[in-house]
């Protein structure tokens, strides 16, 4: 399989494991070892200043620690759209990578924002392949908007919206299709 990274996994509405249930996960790393990536739009109630004080020049004050999955949640990974891809420690797609942050105040002048995220989702060799054959996830090409989105609780119905087709109708599923 053609490696995934820059794409977009949304959990398909009959994914109900409650790591994933209704998430947009960003795959940062995929090739025969396995695969990575960083949930989107689940904010926390921690905001960056208290619970990573190094990191809080590179946020907005008051901004939230993202929560990237259930994998190492203590592990904190921050997301940076860079002027130039090259300034990126660890390029992803579209001018977005991983910042190195040695020195955390030299990342801001080369970057336009920047998200802090605590842990990742992680698929062991072939684990990737398997759920997309039992269609668990919907793949979408990533934008720099998702990685920031301003309205996480909406971003899920909007990717597929945007995906169009079939999945215009999906994104107007309740949570709970016995109300519908």
């Amino acid at each position: 399989m053609e490696s995934l990274k820059g794409q977009l996994l949304i959990a398909s509405p009959r994914l109900l494991d409650p790591n994933f249930f209704r998430t947009v996960v960003l795959v940062t790393e995929h090739n025969d070892d396995g695969a990575a990536g960083i949930v989107l739009n689940r904010p926390s109630e921690a905001v960056v200043a208290e619970v990573v004080p190094a990191l809080e020049p590179l946020v907005e004050e008051g901004e939230q620690v993202w929560l990237g999955g259930p994998v190492q949640t203590e592990a904190v990974l921050v997301v940076g759209e860079f002027h130039d891809p090259q300034d990126a420690a660890v390029p992803l797609f579209g001018g977005l990578g991983f910042p190195s942050l040695e020195l955390p105040e030299e990342v801001v002048p080369v970057t336009t924002r920047r998200r802090v995220f605590a842990g990742y989702a992680g698929w062991g060799a072939g684990q990737l392949e398997g759920e997309l054959e039992r269609d668990d996830w919907i793949l979408e090409p990533a934008r720099n908007d998702d990685v920031f989105t301003g309205a996480p609780d909406v971003l899920w119905a909007d990717v597929l919206r945007r995906k169009g087709g079939i999945y215009e109708l999906v994104s107007r599923m309740p949570e709970d299709p016995s109300v519908n």
